[in-house]
């Protein structure tokens, strides 16, 4: 060939190349370059706003990461107990975050002093606000026993501050997770400059405080509206653009910022359940098929390693009258609760998923689990709501004056909504008009023995002459106290002595999870479940916190696909 024409072939072959190698990094747009219209993205002259550096969720204060995956749910081993409640079932669960420990004595004193701290009990308007959310000390007592040591000091005392708490019910639970979820947040944008620093303890009072709900539907409104809290003239605000007259016009941080967080919550009966089992071994034939008994490996209480062995893994009671062992021997080293980390985690690096104290979860008890309509993420207790809109077009955020107070069937008085909130009102029509996946607000009573369900037993859920479900036809007819207050405020009791009632369960009552200082062996096994009144409290049941994981499955990215 031509001499010429091979550098000429060369010449044609590198331009060729190039305009390729050109033409494909153009077409693989930079992740500030939209690749739906090619216009920029975070542009400070405008347009479409949104955090293109995010990797992944940061793992919130006090919770580890459980990867999600597939388990045999239910009961397992023996049912000594007889109460066919929990039938295995195969689930599967998504990625998640679970407190690595239970909320402790400390933790929830926090919580009491920043209610004290706000909505202070000696004014008469927040009074109930901080004594429906102090914990019942006198769960304590027992009629043939000695422990007011306990009522009156294991809550505050620092002895037990690392203690699990008790005394809490489902609802108090529910609330403080509420909480943690605001300050947390709250945090978030401080340290990221949307907030005024400290304003968390300097500016806040009861018509002047953070919520999540209301700050990222309507920022202006948040402190209550107070502008030197919520656009700081100082920050490190990533995400700020300017308008055509060079004006910031996105001063607040959206949830396109990645900086706020989904909520801290109760973990549902099925995220608990697998996330005691433990194993991260996922794999594993005993975890998959359902042949595991406890959040150790192994199907014996005690250590094997030769370096602890023999040693307690957990704090249950162990016999009668036995509820730590022998002084100096063979001892679990408690004889009520005992600290938290005191035992060895779970391989998800959770600690006391068996034994201390039980758990609540998020669940509505029902005996039967119908994995026949879901398999994925399962949970009873859907009550769906929206934020409330007034005329002008704006949502209704809650002021002192439209605080609403609830009587539970204890006599005990609990805030259902606090200042600063958005108010919550039942799904309408409008959200539930030819949908297929919900039709109503309230989904608890879904598939629970009516005509909808995969096992029907007979015609529940008649109506009387008066229109009204019959209470003899109700699948759970359990007794209907009611508790209510004269105009002097004085509690008047009403105790339904009807003989026709023939079941507990109701609508209020909450699965609790795992086994106690009080419990046997038995209950240590994660598939027992056991139910208990929303709204009362043991010296053996407390809680901890999860959050949902938003993004990938896997914090591991060799598993991800490119």
């Amino acid at each position: 060939m031509d001499m010429k024409k091979v550098v000429a072939f060369k010449v044609l072959l590198v331009l060729a190349l190039t305009i390729a190698a050109t033409g494909c990094k153009k077409s693989s747009s930079s992740k500030n370059s939209s690749r739906a219209t090619g216009w920029d993205i975070n542009s400070r002259e405008g347009g479409f706003q949104y955090n293109t550096d995010f990797k992944e969720q940061e793992t919130s204060p006090g919770l580890v990461f459980v990867e999600g995956g597939t388990f045999t749910k239910g009961r397992v081993q023996d049912d000594v107990m007889h109460d066919w409640n929990n039938t295995p079932n195969q689930q599967h669960v998504q990625s998640f975050y679970m407190d690595e420990t239970e909320v402790t004595n400390a933790m929830y004193m926090e919580y009491l002093d920043w209610i004290k701290r706000v909505y202070p009990p000696s004014d008469e308007n927040f009074r109930a606000i901080y004594h429906g959310a102090l914990p019942d000390t006198l769960v304590w007592r027992n009629r043939l026993g000695y422990n007011e040591v306990m009522t009156e000091n294991y809550l505050r005392h620092p002895g037990y501050g690392e203690y699990p708490v008790v005394g809490v019910s489902w609802i108090q639970a529910v609330e403080f997770a509420n909480w943690r979820s605001d300050r947390v947040n709250e945090y978030n944008l401080e340290q990221a400059g949307y907030l005024k620093r400290d304003a968390k303890i300097v500016d806040v009072g009861p018509e002047s405080t953070f919520s999540t709900d209301t700050y990222i539907n309507a920022p202006t409104l948040t402190y209550g509206g107070n502008e030197e809290v919520i656009n700081p003239d100082k920050g490190n605000k990533r995400y700020v653009r300017t308008d055509a007259d060079g004006n910031e016009s996105n001063i607040y941080a959206t949830k396109e910022t990645g900086i706020i967080t989904p909520k801290y919550r109760l973990p549902t009966e099925t995220e608990w359940e697998y996330a005691a089992l433990g194993l991260s071994e996922i794999r594993s034939y005993n975890l998959y098929r359902g042949r595991k008994k406890y959040p150790w490996d192994g199907q014996y209480t005690r250590d094997g390693s030769r370096k602890k062995r023999g040693d307690q893994l957990a704090n249950f009671k162990q016999g009668k009258g036995d509820y730590g062992g022998i002084a100096g021997w063979s001892d679990d080293g408690a004889d009520i609760t005992n600290a938290v980390k005191s035992y060895a985690p779970n391989d998800f690096g959770l600690y006391d998923m068996a034994g201390n104290v039980a758990e609540w979860v998020a669940d509505v008890y029902r005996p039967i689990i119908d994995d026949e309509f879901n398999d994925f993420n399962y949970y009873r207790g859907n009550v769906y709501t929206k934020n409330a809109i007034s005329e002008d077009g704006s949502v209704k955020v809650v002021t002192v004056d439209d605080i609403v107070y609830d009587t539970l069937s204890n006599g005990k008085i609990v805030a259902r909504n606090l200042p600063g909130e958005i108010l919550q009102v039942p799904v309408d029509e409008n959200e539930t008009y030819l949908r297929t996946n919900f039709d109503k607000s309230d989904e608890i009573n879904f598939r629970d023995g009516d005509k909808r369900s995969s096992r029907r037993f007979e015609s529940f859920n008649e109506e009387d002459e008066n229109g009204e479900i019959s209470q003899t036809s109700k699948m759970y007819n359990s007794p209907n106290n009611v508790i209510t207050r004269d105009s002097a405020g004085n509690i008047i009791r009403e105790y339904d002595k009807s003989n026709n009632r023939s079941s507990l369960i109701n609508d209020e009552v909450r699965v609790y999870k795992g086994g106690s200082w009080k419990d046997r062996e038995y209950w240590l096994d994660p598939a027992q479940r056991r139910y208990f009144p929303q709204d009362m409290a043991t010296d053996y049941i407390g809680f901890r916190c999860a959050m949902s994981r938003v993004g990938s499955k896997s914090k591991d990215n060799s598993k991800k696909k490119n």
